[in-house]
């Protein structure tokens, strides 16, 4: 758990508030600050390896004046604490900038604010890091060598999506295949690949965007979140027509993402042959290496063991038996039952794997893998 100066930041306010928040959040590895007015302070709060966390309580005085610089960084509209707004702006540290997204939202005693803070230090990293069992490792990197079909990544927010999209890609970028990403937002800077941000207000959807995308002749398409029928199958659409779709979609398992596009009215009969895989994951936090021998993983809370993260997978392949339950509708059991007949592991065995290797705790597991 990192350490900070919380009596050091309950004397600051504003402009020096925010820029030490910043600083801070940087040297703690931090993704989100979180701004909660409530009726006695205001609440700061941040995520850390994964989890919320109370860093301290302000007066609403000070919070004024944070609010204020906040607000003129991001550019959002200073006197509207009515709607939400969207706003984001940059920071120097130690020789880079750290774009910081921010989201407003009104709430019964003041604003609230998001901050999410995207270091390019920490955004693309390589595969190898993301801890992955060597098994899917070596899957994931023959699927995104295919030549065409649908690869889904699911989980819930915060759980690694784009960074294992992002891993997945740079390994690909340069090797003579025109890549292309439809993004919201674009979160960080891919080498040698072209990279297209979402505006709603002017018409570009992801529908739309993907559409377009189709007319400049790529090889690999990664689609940043399918959110309708419409996006889906053209995704599908694409990948039976000579390209490789790389594409999120929030669902619980990979089993279960199956379903949900089909709820969306996707066609089974194109949208089995599109489907290569659908791998799902969660983040969890891993125990210092130095104190793993001497931990019981099964019975261990304290949060100061943790010292990073990895990613907690399962990897549903399509095969041929997984493509014609697809297109008979089968049930989650049904697939499930096949799937465990062809070696799919569940999330929550991959986690017990891991407990075993002492990398994380049955705490840890139970956490993401409840429910």
């Amino acid at each position: 758990m990192a350490t900070i100066d919380v009596k050091k930041l309950e004397r600051l306010q504003g402009e020096e508030l925010l820029s030490t928040l910043e600083q801070e959040a940087i040297r703690c590895g931090i993704s989100d600050i979180h701004i909660n007015p409530q009726k006695a302070g205001v609440k700061i709060e941040w995520r850390e390896l994964g989890l919320l966390s109370t860093l301290l309580v302000i007066s609403h005085e000070i919070f004024e004046t944070l609010q204020r610089r906040i607000k003129f960084k991001a550019k959002l509209k200073l006197n509207l604490e009515t709607v939400a707004q969207d706003g984001q702006y940059t920071f120097p540290t130690s020789g880079r900038l750290v774009n910081v997204r921010v989201a407003s939202l009104p709430s019964r005693f003041g604003e609230a604010f998001t901050l999410r803070l995207l270091d390019p230090e920490h955004g693309i990293v390589p595969l190898e890091q993301l801890g992955f069992p060597l098994e899917i490792k070596q899957k994931l990197n023959e699927l995104v060598e295919l030549p065409n079909g649908l690869i889904l990544v699911t989980g819930p927010t915060g759980s690694g999506k784009t960074t294992t999209l992002y891993a997945l890609l740079s390994t690909l970028a340069g090797k003579d295949r025109n890549i292309i990403t439809l993004e919201d937002p674009i979160e960080y800077e891919l080498k040698d690949i072209i990279q297209s941000q979402i505006d709603i207000d002017h018409g570009y959807t992801f529908a739309s965007g993907l559409r377009a995308i189709l007319r400049h002749d790529p090889d690999i398409i990664l689609v940043g979140e399918i959110r309708d029928q419409e996006t889906a199958q053209t995704a599908i659409d694409a990948s039976l027509t000579g390209h490789l779709v790389l594409a999120t979609l929030h669902t619980n398992s990979a089993i279960e993402a199956i379903p949900r596009l089909l709820s969306m009215g996707v066609s089974t009969y194109t949208f089995a042959p599109a489907l290569r895989a659908v791998l799902a994951q969660r983040l969890v936090r891993t125990i210092n290496p130095e104190m793993r021998s001497s931990l019981d993983v099964h019975t261990e809370t304290d949060a100061k063991f943790y010292t990073s993260q990895c990613t907690l997978p399962e990897l549903l392949i399509a095969s041929p038996i997984i493509k014609n339950l697809i297109l008979s509708q089968a049930t989650s059991s049904d697939l499930m039952e096949a799937a465990k007949k062809e070696g799919y592991k569940t999330m929550f065995e991959w986690g017990k794997q891991m407990v075993q290797d002492k990398v994380t705790t049955m705490l840890e597991v139970a956490r993401v893998t409840a429910g």
